[in-house]
């Protein structure tokens, strides 16, 4: 019998996890699977990140790291938020932590208590809901509509705030829709937060790097909230690190130290190795960022040319990130005689059997008519990958 406790109990897999390793053991069978499942850049990390890592090697960077990161390290990090953000964070206020994924749930454990209410915005990042829940506090889901571009308005927002309500985790650009909101957008969730004290505001900027028009916008650059609001970001997708498990924080003083004492019991520093390659990433002057948002906007205006050639698709083209997030309502409560499609995951399902191509369900984003796509793949892959879809879509009738 097990004897699990009910904090895992109420934990959802991680459906994106879920469907890569599903996707994954399909491959190992020999079954040729296109994976459009897992939202990790197919570049591989640049030289010069690699060499810093063989050097702290060789220098002998192998003993316990300081548990917030290398002063070094943060310093760098420091000096990135004031250049390209504008934001002001002394090394002080950084935590680096063992990803994105890591730096959020810290946040969240060092300022939700049970019974507490945590915004998310709908589409949402499948993690959100359950640190949300592992931390006790209560997911009050805000839903984006397809036809506003999956942004929601200031008055949706505020409608959701209650008295319970203690923070808001917000992405642009969006994990899992692309989507980006601009500064006249976020001055205007700003302002609605800076109504109610006590309320506070995660903001997730881990695509900043991949943003095709316009400019991003921290949220901390409002200074009217800047002690409101905790920046995470990381290495991962800018810089094609997403093994290396780098992420880092900006926040007021009293959340940094918060979230030094729980890592101090939980982790302490991480990988030393790896926050050398993040120094030199942070500090690097390369052309590969620049190199990888051209792919990527080469790729997103040809599966979006591609995914609007498909009879009964939706699509809104995304203005970052590598997804695009198709509505695909109109084949709920189709069949092809075999599988009948009820959801977005007996969809995602029956697109991995009939077409062999791995997608993820709308329905772990709080997207329950869509589908997530990532077009982190080649060009060629792409084209054969839709090209498989229609096919498949045109059995269900």
């Amino acid at each position: 019998m097990e004897y699990l406790s009910d904090r895992i109990k109420s934990l959802s897999v991680s459906q994106t996890l879920a469907m890569a390793q599903k996707s994954g053991e399909l491959k190992a069978r020999g079954i040729d699977i296109i994976s459009l499942s897992l939202g990790e850049p197919d570049f591989n990390t640049p030289d010069y990140i690699k060499e810093a890592a063989k050097k702290a090697i060789d220098d002998n960077y192998s003993r316990y790291p300081p548990v917030p990161g290398y002063n070094d390290l943060r310093e760098a990090i420091s000096k990135k938020f004031k250049e390209e953000n504008g934001v002001n964070y002394s090394s002080d206020q950084v935590i680096v932590s063992a990803g994105g994924k890591h730096s959020l749930i810290n946040v969240i454990l060092s300022i939700i208590n049970p019974g507490d209410e945590v915004i998310i915005l709908a589409p949402y990042w499948v993690s959100y809901y359950d640190q949300i829940i592992l931390a006790g506090g209560t997911p009050v889901v805000v839903e984006a509509k397809l036809e506003n571009d999956f942004k929601i308005r200031p008055d949706q927002l505020e409608a959701a705030i209650t008295g319970k309500t203690r923070l808001i985790i917000f992405n642009s650009p969006s994990n899992p829709t692309g989507m980006v909101y601009d500064r006249n957008e976020m001055e205007k969730i700003a302002r609605v937060v800076e109504k109610y004290e006590g309320l506070f505001i995660i903001s997730d900027e881990i695509y900043e790097h991949i943003i095709f028009s316009g400019e991003h916008v921290s949220m901390a650059s409002f200074d009217f909230i800047y002690d409101r609001v905790i920046t995470v970001n990381g290495v991962s997708k800018g810089y094609a690190m997403t093994g290396w498990r780098i992420g880092y924080i900006g926040a007021p003083l009293w959340i940094a130290k918060a979230c030094n004492k729980l890592q101090g019991q939980f982790t302490s520093g991480v990988c030393s190795i790896a926050q050398r390659a993040a120094l030199a990433a942070i500090q690097g002057t390369g052309d590969s960022q620049k190199m990888m948002k051209e792919a990527f906007l080469r790729r997103r205006d040809l599966i979006c040319g591609l995914l609007k050639d498909v009879k009964g698709l939706k699509v809104r083209v995304p203005q970052g990130a590598f997804y695009v997030m198709p509505d695909i309502s109109y084949y709920l409560g189709k069949s092809d005689g075999e599988t009948k499609i009820g959801n977005s995951d007996d969809l995602a399902l029956y697109l991995l059997d009939k077409a062999q191509v791995a997608t993820v369900g709308g329905d772990a984003f709080g997207a329950p008519d869509c589908l997530r796509i990532s077009y982190a793949t080649s060009d060629d892959l792409l084209v054969e990958a839709v090209k498989r879809i229609k096919g498949a879509l045109e059995r269900l009738k």
